[in-house]
């Protein structure tokens, strides 16, 4: 068994993410814990998170039950999440994502029976000061990627270094 400490988390894929922070903010009574970047916002309710997340593909208002990116399981610490995913081999449930490293914790991906995404991680619950913790001011600027070069992206593409190769953009998961 895993010593799950609660639910702490549900993202939500959404086709406006202005519209969804003032509704969850200013009709469902969420504060703004942060933003990251121009796509993702997390909001807060007591001990509980709910992330809103702008959606690739924006869907029908009706289409409720493609809404769920995933929910996240939170462990107390970083060996309790490399147990779990340890576990959770042994028990043949496959691993979207192998345990890594983040900001503040660690974290895997599964899938439960029906296909609905589960995070597993761990987090000090830390917020950075590149974080966007303004709600009157949405966020204009890309954190979380590296800087740009200031080389064209002609000649970054055609030099195969492994330095300006970290600089290529990065493609979003689909």
């Amino acid at each position: 068994m895993l010593k799950l400490t609660g639910i702490h988390q549900i993202t939500l894929r959404v086709n406006d993410l202005r519209v969804s922070e003032d509704f969850y903010m200013n009709i469902l009574g969420f504060k703004l814990h942060h933003r990251l970047g121009m796509n993702m916002t997390y909001l807060q309710a007591g001990d509980d998170m709910l992330v809103i997340v702008r959606a690739e593909t924006p869907s029908p208002n009706d289409a409720r039950d493609i809404r769920v990116d995933h929910f996240g399981l939170k462990l107390n610490t970083d060996a309790e999440v490399d147990e779990a995913a340890e576990k959770l081999r042994e028990c043949n449930v496959h691993l979207l994502t192998s345990p890594a490293n983040r900001r503040d914790g660690r974290a895997f991906f599964i899938l439960d029976p029906d296909g609905n995404m589960i995070e597993i991680y761990s987090s000090t619950g830390a917020v950075f000061s590149s974080d966007d913790t303004n709600p009157d001011a949405p966020s204009s600027s890309r954190r979380g990627r590296k800087a740009r070069s200031n080389m064209p992206t002609d000649e970054l593409l055609d030099d195969e270094s492994e330095e300006n190769s970290a600089l290529k953009r990065r493609r979003s998961r689909k």
